[in-house]
């Protein structure tokens, strides 16, 4: 799937959707054919347009291949295709084909579009106006109280808050928005949960929110999956908003994504000696809308757009009793010491000291104990008014 250039398909037909409502028997060939080697999307559109139907685009392969210069390619053989589905009825989620009623508009626009997604959860959420969110895995305590605010708030005003289930201002996005509606994108399979610590936030979303993937159920993720995963964080949403990011981070990968897509890019500023806000500020020079609040986003979208009408909602895709229980992708490590912590929340920009002591949701008289030894070590300076600043 990583070289889809190697059987001669560069480019996809834009023109082209497959077409809905097709067979149990062609269902099973549309995800033989994205699961056969060195077949993506660009090159499962392309085989599509040729012939119509992937029972007759898997027949082709081989002799694709040839010409390609690729000798005794074989196609994915329908046992596997047939286990995946099974693995996926399992955890109950439900395949969703590029040309389904269900399947999102906004990403069928794209040119890479992904063939099969597997969703567990509210697929109507699908069918609403989305805006992605995504920032740092290592948010200040500024960041995560205006990720809040503005994932709650633009979630009231009728949004779908669409993330990719990582920690820091992704899981943040995720939460503040759950009451109203959030989908997050994962890069392994729709069933493994990675981080690890948001095991319960995915299971949360899968009962009330829906989760997406285009990969097999059971896959852990691999770092080639998260920027694949990132152009579906985008592509599903009318806007990306970036809320604290470094210079080089996936947050800016996301957005350049998303102006390739064409859509628009919004990031939130930060204090300029704060190298988390180094993106989001680069990103406001270079033209990116600067919001502060929901409002911002509003305006600068023209407005909350309205649902499709001439789609009714289906409900969602619900997990039997019997489903195999959701895995979660181990990460090495116990996680950081309450001082690594601490300092993390804090940055250049004085953050109220009561403010840090309910983020750590430890107990306040063994903050005030770390906040000291911090202080004392030259790693952080008290100011006027309950006030803390991260030194250096």
């Amino acid at each position: 799937m990583d070289h889809e250039s190697d059987l001669g398909f560069a480019e996809p037909p834009m023109a082209f959707m497959p077409p809905p409502s097709a067979s149990s028997a062609e269902r099973l060939a549309r995800l033989r054919l994205i699961r056969s080697r060195r077949v993506g999307p660009a090159t499962y559109l392309r085989l599509m347009s040729e012939h119509g139907s992937a029972a007759r685009a898997l027949e082709s392969l081989p002799e694709v291949a040839r010409a390609a210069g690729v000798d005794s390619y074989s196609v994915c053989p329908e046992g596997v295709a047939m286990a995946e589905m099974k693995a996926a009825k399992r955890v109950g989620a439900q395949m969703l084909c590029l040309g389904d009623a269900d399947y999102p508009a906004s990403l069928a626009e794209i040119a890479d579009a992904p063939p099969i997604l597997w969703a567990i959860g509210r697929l109507h959420l699908l069918q609403r106006p989305m805006l992605a969110m995504v920032g740092t895995r290592n948010a200040s305590s500024l960041g995560a109280r205006v990720a809040r605010r503005l994932a709650a708030d633009l979630g009231e005003a009728g949004f779908v808050v669409v993330s990719g289930l990582a920690r820091g201002i992704d899981a943040i996005a995720h939460k503040a928005a759950l009451a109203t509606g959030t989908i997050a994108v994962h890069a392994g399979g729709v069933d493994v949960i990675y981080p690890e610590e948001n095991t319960a936030l995915g299971h949360d979303i899968a009962r009330n929110g829906l989760r997406l993937s285009e990969q097999p159920p059971g896959l852990d993720p691999q770092a080639r999956h998260f920027p694949r995963r990132n152009r579906i964080v985008s592509g599903l949403a009318q806007a990306v908003i970036v809320v604290e990011a470094a210079a080089k981070s996936g947050s800016l990968i996301t957005a350049g994504l998303a102006l390739d897509q064409g859509r628009d890019v919004l990031a939130v500023p930060g204090h300029p000696m704060d190298p988390r806000s180094a993106g989001g500020n680069l990103l406001i020079r270079d033209g990116a809308v600067l919001v502060r609040h929901a409002d911002d986003v509003i305006q600068a979208l023209g407005g909350v757009p309205e649902a499709p009408s001439a789609v009714a909602p289906s409900g969602r895709a619900k997990v039997p009793a019997t489903a195999a229980p959701m895995r979660t992708a181990k990460v090495e490590g116990q996680g950081a010491k309450l001082a690594l912590r601490i300092l993390d929340l804090l940055g250049p920009t004085p953050t109220p000291e009561d403010q840090v002591i309910r983020d750590l949701a430890e107990s306040p008289a063994v903050v005030v104990r770390a906040l000291a030894d911090l202080e004392l070590d030259g790693l952080l300076e008290r100011r006027p008014g309950g006030m803390l600043t991260r030194c250096g």
